[in-house]
C-alpha cells in the first residue's frame, strides 16, 4: 500500500496532474451512469476533477470532496462545486446521492470508514464505484524503459493493484449495508507523445521518494526510451471498477 501522504505527493503538481494524468474510458462512464437510479454523484477524492468533469459532462449532478485544498482549487477553476475535507470527517448535513464514485483514491481512504460513510451518503439502491487506471507496459515498450518505474512496471500491474481491489471490496462488506460487490474491466490504450509521456512521470507516487539525481535520470533515459521508439508510443490501460449496490 501507498504510504506518501497524497497532498504531500500530488497537490504540489496539481495543475501538471490535471494536464497530465489520463481520464477513463466512455464505456465504464456508460455503465457506471446506467446502473445508477439518478444522476447526483459524489466524487471521493476528486482531486482536480478528471472524472468528476467526465461525469458532469455526461449530465450527472456533481459534487466532490478533496482533502488537499491545492487540488480542489483546480478543480473549482474547473467549474466543479468542491467541499474540502478527509472523507471519513465529511458531513453529508443530510444530503442523499444515487453514486458515490472515487476515482484512483480509494487507497488513500479508510476502506470501512469510507464505505459506511459512503452507505450514509447514498440513497436506498444507490451505487458506489470505485475505480482505478492499470497500464501495463507490453514488451518492446518495457524493454526501452529502465530505471526504478520499469522495474515496478515488470511485474503484472494488475496484480499489484489486485490488494487495492481486495481491500474496498473487503471495506464495503466489512460496513454492511450493500449488497455483495462486483468488478467491472475496461480495456483501452492512449496514445503518448514524448513531451506528455515526461509531463505526466512526475506525478506518480513514487517519483517524490527519488533524489533529484535520480528524477533528471529518470526524465532523461525515459526520453532517450521514446526517442528510440520513434518519438511516441502506446500504452494499453486497463480501468477497473469495484461496483456495489446499498441495500
Amino acid at each position: 500500500m501507498p504510504t506518501l501522504d497524497p497532498g504531500r505527493s500530488f497537490g504540489a503538481e496539481a495543475d501538471r496532474y490535471d494536464r497530465a494524468r489520463p481520464s477513463y474510458p466512455a464505456a465504464m462512464l456508460e455503465r457506471v451512469i446506467d446502473a445508477s437510479p439518478g444522476p447526483r454523484v459524489l466524487d471521493v477524492g476528486c482531486g482536480t476533477g478528471i472524472s468528476a468533469r467526465q461525469f458532469a459532462a455526461s449530465g450527472c449532478q456533481v459534487l466532490g470532496v478533496e482533502v488537499d485544498p491545492r487540488m480542489a482549487d483546480v478543480a473549482r477553476r474547473r467549474g466543479l462545486d468542491v467541499e474540502v475535507s478527509a472523507f471519513e470527517d465529511w458531513d453529508p448535513a443530510g444530503r442523499r446521492f444515487d453514486t458515490v464514485v472515487a476515482g484512483q483514491t480509494w487507497h488513500w481512504i479508510d476502506p470501512v470508514a469510507g464505505a459506511a460513510k459512503a452507505r450514509e451518503a447514498l440513497r436506498p439502491g444507490g451505487l458506489i464505484a470505485l475505480f482505478w487506471n492499470v497500464f501495463q507496459p507490453p514488451p518492446e515498450i518495457l524493454a526501452a524503459f529502465s530505471g526504478p518505474f520499469a522495474e515496478i512496471w515488470k511485474r503484472p500491474v494488475l496484480h499489484t493493484y489486485s490488494t487495492m481491489f481486495s481491500m474496498a471490496t473487503n471495506g464495503i462488506h466489512e460496513a454492511g449495508g450493500f449488497a455483495d460487490a462486483e468488478q467491472w474491466r475496461f480495456e483501452w490504450e492512449r496514445p503518448y507523445t514524448r513531451a506528455e509521456w515526461l509531463d505526466q512521470l512526475p506525478t506518480h507516487g513514487g517519483y517524490p521518494t527519488l533524489s533529484q539525481a535520480q528524477q533528471a535520470d529518470l526524465l532523461s533515459t525515459s526520453g532517450a526510451a521514446i526517442d528510440a521508439l520513434g518519438g511516441s508510443f502506446t500504452m494499453p490501460y486497463t480501468t477497473v471498477v469495484v461496483a456495489a449496490r446499498r441495500d
